[in-house]
């Protein structure tokens, strides 16, 4: 109900249409149309009320970091989603890598896992060379 909220939060009830009718809040409306604030709405009024009392900034500044929150907390909700999914998938890929190894391991006669790898896949140490010699003139 906008009177009690008004009282709540010691603003006038036209403060309250007034964000209203900027699209600031959007309260749900009974049949008779109440306006109805939700847990949510209030949150929001309370940011408002915050960046307009405390910060001195406009409606038009409010909007534009309300619209910037709610785009935020959008791309965050997908960066969790994603990172969600990566995991997945990393978690899925080593259990694959570790399954398709551990049967390659139990297949293979113990002598043929030591000899899988070819002598040239080794790698050698390259052989020394001597250093070039100095071009810089001897020191007296």
């Amino acid at each position: 109900m906008i009177s009690a909220v008004a009282q709540r939060y010691d603003i006038h009830p036209q403060t309250l249409r007034l964000y209203e009718r900027e699209g600031l809040l959007k309260p749900s409306r009974t049949e008779g149309n109440t306006r109805l604030y939700s847990q949510a709405d209030l949150e929001r009024l309370e940011t408002i009320l915050t960046l307009t009392r405390d910060l001195g900034v406009n409606l038009a500044g409010v909007e534009i970091i309300l619209n910037m929150r709610q785009k935020m907390d959008r791309m965050q909700r997908e960066v969790n989603e994603f990172m969600a999914y990566v995991k997945r998938e990393m978690t899925r890929g080593v259990g694959d890598w570790e399954e398709r190894l551990g049967t390659a391991l139990v297949k293979a006669p113990p002598a043929t896992r030591v000899r899988a790898v070819p002598p040239s896949a080794i790698p050698q140490d390259p052989p020394h060379e001597s250093p070039p010699p100095s071009r810089r003139p001897p020191i007296d």
